[in-house]
Parts: structure tokens; C-alpha cells; sequence
């Protein structure tokens, strides 16, 4: 099964690398630094750093608390964090600055991993959420670095596609020194794996122990007030192909009734801000960008944010949340930023990403699941026309945010008894 794998992996390359090519058309990032995606790249050898591995966007904001409590545990050791997309590693620059080495992660194949390991000699490997590489896994382990899953999460979906290469999943799984799983739903499907019960701890998600800067509520209040305090303002936050058209369908009937009423969407991808905000002008809305404007005017009905890494303001200025992925097959986004910030939070019925988060802040009255751009509009405008209710959905989800925090304070317990041993 390796020598099928690593066989499959050698194949797919100059595909993948043909994709990254077409991708950097829109995105130019992926035109560069394609060196490191073979183990390769420039400035200081690493020895003995720690090191974090964060796939995207999400997963960045994910570890930035557990980057930080590293940091400050360990501050002689040099802090790696890896990333695989060009927004991942946009969003590390914008977290952390020149305080930690930023590189993507080589592609699985053994010479690029050994490469890369011997260059960094990492202390201590944590790889975030669910990323399981059996050639990084099988050279960390023949190299003694241990590794631990922190924040590991499984889906159904992504259950059923390990499952397919049982045998050397297994094998991989049996390389890492501990899994910090976010939930006991999460564990179990490790072990259906093939983790041992002695490898898994139930830790909670990290994400429930991301800061809430200072800066971004006060930059929330100061945009709020160049709109217009009064103004019925909701976000619909990283969306996807294919739900858009039902945002905007959820807008216009918004405005029917609340005809001042701003939407702020934030596409998930960069590659389709310009695809996004062409739809919306089609439509016949009243746009503004944010690379272009800077923030809506009093006309504006619909407002692009065409940025990254600015999310957190913008729940800070918005009444009520639409988190997107979810009113499409793409398993649902973070839900904990809006609920950190005491907002309404609205999803679609795919929510697989996130099961254990948003099913909590339903039961607890925090959020509410639509099932498509009609309930979606119906459910903004009753939110939007009801103060008390919003505060009350807003404090409730609040609520469930507090009271899951602590994770960071376990994984950081897990991670000093595997520097010790």
C-alpha cells in the first residue's frame, strides 16, 4: 500500500503543480516559493524549533493561541509555522510577523519531507486539525521528532475517505506521539481509524481561545458609525460558489422591508472576489470593495470584502452572522468568531465541519439553521427587526463560546510532557 501511495504521489505531482500554476493566474502567490513545496528554501537551518503545521486560513486562526502559549513557553526555541495556500501563509505574516519562519509544507513525497526535516530538526511537531501525510508521519517517527494532532477533527466525509487506504493510515497514526481531539465524536472516529485509546485525549477546540483584539471591536464601532448607526447591517462570511445567488436572493428580500439595510460578503477564496462582486453588480445592487472604497457609503445596499484576515471587524460591525459552506456541500466555516463577539450566527444545513460547535449554539439558542436563500432572508429580517431577540441569540451564543474555553492550557500540558520524555 506505501509503494502504491508514493507510486500515486509521484504521478499527481506535475498535475498538481500544473494546478498551482493555473491557480497563480488569479492568485500570483502560487507562482512563487514553489521551491518549498519540494522541501527547499532560503534563510537560517532551524534546529531544534518547534513546529506548527496550519493548512489555511482557518486552521492558522485556529493555532494562533497555541502558537502564542509555545512562544511564550518556550522562547529560545525558534517557532516555525507551516502553511499550504498562499492565504494561510499571508495570515501567519499578519498574526505573527517576523516572531516566527514561515514556509508551505513540501508535498509528501520522501525525498522532499527528508529534505525538509533535515533542514528544520524540529523539537517537537504539532500538526493542526486533520492533516495525516504517511511519508511526513513515517520520517518523523524515524527520526524521533514527536508529533502530536492538536485540535484533531474527523468528519464523517473524511472518515470514509481515510478508510479507503485503511491499512497505511493505520500505520501513520501509529507514528504519532498523541492526538488532542476537539470532541469524544472526534476520538472515536481516530480510533475507528486505528488510534489506541492511550494516544487520544478529549482537549476541546482551540478556536474557543482565540483572542478577540482590542483593535477589531473598536475598528467594528468606528465603521458602524461612518454607515450610520441606525442602518441594518448583516455579513455573510466566507461563502462559496453556488450559495452567493442565495444571499443575494436573502438581501433583496431584506430590503423590501429594510430598504437601507447593508450586506457585507466576504467570498472564502481570493481567486473569486472579482467573480462575486461582477454577480452583484449584475444584480443591480449598489456596490462597493473594500480594495477599492475602503468601506460602504450611505448608498451602498452591498458591500465586497475583498481582504483577508479582517473578518473579526466586520462581525464587530455587523447585527446578525451568515456563516457560509454550509447552504452548500462544503461542511460549514467557523462559527466561534461571530459567537465570540456576541452575534446572532446563521448557517445552512451542512454544517459536518463543525457538527459538535454549531450543534451546541442550536441547542443553546445561539444560532439558527435556514435551508436556503428564502429562509435565510426571512430569518435575517426577523432577526434585524427584533432587538431583543438578537441580544438574546447574541448573548446566548457568547455563552456557549466561554464556556468551552481551556483547550490550549491541555494541549500545552500534552506538549511539555513530550519535551520532557
Amino acid at each position: 500500500m506505501r509503494l502504491l501511495y508514493n507510486l500515486a504521489m509521484y504521478l499527481f505531482t506535475p498535475l498538481v503543480m500544473v494546478r498551482l500554476m493555473a491557480r497563480g493566474m488569479r492568485y500570483g502567490d502560487y507562482h512563487v516559493r514553489w521551491r518549498e513545496r519540494f522541501g527547499r528554501f532560503p534563510g537560517p537551518r532551524l534546529s531544534g524549533c518547534l513546529w506548527v503545521h496550519a493548512v489555511s486560513v482557518g486552521e492558522v486562526n485556529a493555532a494562533e493561541p497555541l502558537v502564542k502559549a509555545l512562544m511564550e513557553a518556550y522562547p529560545r526555541a525558534p517557532m516555525l509555522v507551516t502553511t499550504v495556500t498562499p492565504t494561510g501563509s499571508e495570515r501567519v505574516r499578519q498574526l505573527f510577523g517576523n516572531t516566527v519562519h514561515s514556509v508551505y509544507l513540501p508535498y509528501d513525497l520522501p525525498f522532499a519531507v527528508k529534505r525538509f526535516l533535515r533542514s528544520t530538526r524540529p523539537r517537537l511537531a504539532v500538526i493542526v486539525e486533520t492533516e495525516i501525510w504517511p511519508n511526513l508521519y513515517f520520517a518523523c517517527h524515524r527520526y524521533g521528532i514527536p508529533l502530536l494532532i492538536a485540535n484533531a477533527r474527523l468528519s464523517e466525509r473524511s472518515l470514509k475517505g481515510y478508510a479507503r487506504m485503511s491499512s497505511l493510515v493505520r500505520r501513520a497514526l501509529r507514528c504519532v506521539s498523541h492526538i488532542a481531539a476537539q470532541s469524544r465524536t472526534d476520538a472515536a472516529r481516530y480510533r475507528l481509524l486505528g488510534a489506541e485509546p492511550s494516544q487520544l485525549t478529549v482537549c476541546g477546540n482551540l478556536k474557543f481561545d482565540m483572542p478577540v483584539p482590542d483593535a477589531a471591536l473598536e475598528a467594528g464601532t468606528a465603521m458602524r458609525a461612518a454607515w450610520g448607526s441606525g442602518r441594518p447591517v448583516w455579513i455573510a462570511a466566507s461563502t462559496h460558489e453556488g450559495e452567493e445567488m442565495c444571499v443575494f436572493e436573502a438581501h433583496t428580500e431584506v430590503m423590501r422591508r429594510l430598504p437601507d439595510a447593508l450586506l457585507l460578503i466576504a467570498p472564502r477564496h481570493p481567486e473569486r472576489f472579482k467573480a462575486v462582486e461582477s454577480s452583484v453588480r449584475s444584480l443591480g445592487f449598489n456596490v462597493a470593495t473594500r480594495s477599492a472604497d475602503g468601506t460602504p457609503g450611505p448608498s451602498t445596499q452591498c458591500f465586497v470584502i475583498d481582504s483577508m484576515g479582517e473578518l473579526l471587524r466586520f462581525f464587530a460591525a455587523s447585527d446578525v452572522a451568515f456563516v457560509g459552506g454550509s447552504l452548500v456541500s462544503i461542511g460549514g466555516h467557523n462559527v466561534l468568531e461571530p459567537a465570540a463577539l456576541s452575534k446572532p450566527v446563521l448557517v445552512g444545513p451542512y454544517t459536518y465541519n463543525f457538527e459538535e460547535i454549531t450543534q451546541a449554539l442550536l441547542d443553546e439558542h445561539g444560532g439558527q439553521r435556514v435551508q436556503d436563500g428564502s429562509e435565510l432572508g426571512a430569518e435575517v429580517l426577523s432577526l434585524l427587526r427584533d432587538e431583543t431577540r438578537r441580544g438574546q441569540m447574541g448573548r446566548a451564543a457568547r455563552q456557549v463560546f466561554e464556556s468551552e474555553r481551556g483547550s490550549v492550557g491541555k494541549v500545552m500540558k500534552l506538549v511539555d510532557t513530550l519535551l520532557q520524555e
